[in-house]
């Protein structure tokens, strides 16, 4: 049970694939202009990379190692496919939104770098608990930036206007103001990291 609590935590904290990992930024810059659009790709990113992680490990031993990459793109996008299909479904106005990145979930390297570097090799407890922790930490990141982008991209905060005297500055919508966060964001995290090790 501890392992499986350790391996949890790590993409929270320790290993989160945004801030201290820096992959995966293609989508999170895209998609966190907004925070409903950060919540619906965290949790459609988190939900394909728990599934698949479950399903890499369990069936690791078969895979054969010289075909294990287009193997596990395989399983990855048939449950990019069943987010697909709900969304289009029960969300359309977030799949509208959230465009092209959802499919683009396929090919994400959180995602298949979960499977390579953990899922291949671990039973399937710790393989939950790992896509759980990464996609909980995806999620956390994406709403972090999500949350300064639109409150001072836009002045609103999920949809609603904040205040009528804030003047929002545009740029932090644009994908400038998402890389000069990003660069903030990251610099800030790893001095605070630093003075917690010194």
């Amino acid at each position: 049970m501890k392992r499986f609590w350790l391996e949890f935590v790590k993409g929270i904290i320790t290993e989160n694939p945004i801030f201290f990992v820096v992959l995966g930024l293609c989508p999170t810059l895209a998609v966190s202009t907004s925070m409903s659009n950060a919540i619906g790709m965290g949790i459609a990113a988190t939900f394909v990379l728990v599934c698949s992680n479950v399903i890499i490990a369990m069936l690791r031993r078969m895979i054969p190692d010289k075909i294990r990459i287009p193997c596990f793109i395989v399983v990855i996008a048939a449950f990019v496919t069943i987010v697909e299909m709900v969304l289009k479904a029960y969300a359309p106005a977030l799949d509208r939104s959230l465009g092209i990145y959802v499919p683009l979930i396929v090919v994400n390297c959180i995602i298949l770098g979960r499977a390579e570097a953990f899922a291949s090799k671990n039973p399937v407890l710790l393989s939950l608990a790992d896509g759980l922790g990464m996609g909980l930490g995806f999620v956390l990141a994406l709403l972090v930036i999500a949350l300064f982008r639109e409150t001072l991209g836009s002045g609103k905060l999920m949809g609603l206007s904040l205040s009528h005297q804030f003047e929002p500055a545009a740029i932090m919508v644009l994908a400038p103001g998402a890389l000069l966060l990003m660069g903030l964001l990251l610099g800030g995290l790893r001095w605070i990291r630093s003075l917690r090790s010194s």
